[in-house]
This record gives C-alpha cells, structure tokens and sequence, in this order.
C-alpha cells in the first residue's frame, strides 16, 4: 500500500479532474502520482432481435479518429446504473432496453484513473429515440454475433471496454 501523504487539485473541468499526490511506498520513498478523476460510467453490450449486436461509429477526438465501440456513458450524479443504461442506449442508439442485466465491471485505466465501467447486457430493444447534444455524428453499426471476434483481432474495434464487455459477453453466452 502507499500511503498519501498530500493531495494538491491542479485541474477541475467539466469531464475530468486532475489531481497530484505525494505518497510514501511500503520502503519509505516518497514519490508522486498523477491522478485523473473521472465519474463512473456503464459499457453496454446491446442485442437485437436478430441476435445483432449493437455499436456506435463515433470520432474521438483524443486519437483523430473513427471508433467502433459499444455504447457507453457517465452515470449523472444521484442516478441510478440502469437508468443511465437505459438513457445512454436512446440517446445513442434510439432504442430503449425493456431488459438491463448486470454482466460485471471493470476500472478503465487504474494506473492514473479512477473511472470504474459496469458493464450491462441490454436486450428486448424498442425503437425510443432520444436526443442529446453530443450525439449526432454517432453512427449506429449492426454487427453478427460471428463477426465479434474478427473486428477485435483486426484492431477494428480497438478501444477497452469495448473489448473487454464483448469478449466477457461472449462467455456469459457460452454458459446460457
């Protein structure tokens, strides 16, 4: 364990805080840690009707470019993780789960931040649209179940969560 010794706020946005911490390691150095504060968010992985999966096409600006990913979004405070869920999945799908299941959770980036994704199984889709600012450049993108592992080994779908809720519900579905 190391033990933080002081905390300094140098950055307090919107999206992110960014904070600076002296703390002492088990052998009684003192070093320091960049931390990002980032809200929880939920990662979800949708499937239609069909037994499509649903994703959004979205630019990044952080990398330059076009990402394939599975919705995603931050829980607003006071809310709950399904009712962002549900939210999240209107605003950037335009369908409303009438079934949410928990499939587990992950920390994106633990060795500098503190955003923590549950991950969601979303099915029994109905088309709900629901408009946010953020949202009209997302491209909704229906893919096979088969083609799942062909798009992550091909770097076509290159971002964590994204990564990390697919292969996670790729085994949920074995056991079912």
């Amino acid at each position: 364990m190391e033990k933080t010794l002081s905390s300094q706020l140098i950055y307090d946005g919107r999206a992110v805080k960014l904070r600076i911490d002296t703390v002492k390691m088990p052998s009684g150095r003192e070093t320091r840690r960049e931390i990002v504060e980032h809200g929880d968010c939920v990662a979800i992985v949708a499937i239609d009707a069909n037994d499509n999966v649903l994703l959004v096409n979205q630019f990044r600006k952080s990398v330059e470019k076009e990402l394939l990913e599975i919705p995603a979004g931050g829980i607003e405070p006071g809310e709950d993780p399904v009712t962002t869920v549900r939210r999240e999945m209107q605003e950037e799908t335009g369908y409303l789960p009438q079934k949410v299941e928990r499939l587990g959770g992950f920390y994106s980036t633990p060795g500098y931040c503190t955003e923590y994704l549950y991950l969601y199984l979303a099915t029994d889709l109905i088309p709900s649209p629901l408009q946010a600012e953020d949202t009209e450049s997302i491209r909704l993108v229906r893919v096979t179940l088969s083609q799942i592992s062909g798009l992550i080994t091909s770097g076509r779908i290159c971002d964590a969560k994204s990564i990390a809720g697919l292969l996670t519900f790729l085994e949920y579905r074995k056991t079912r």
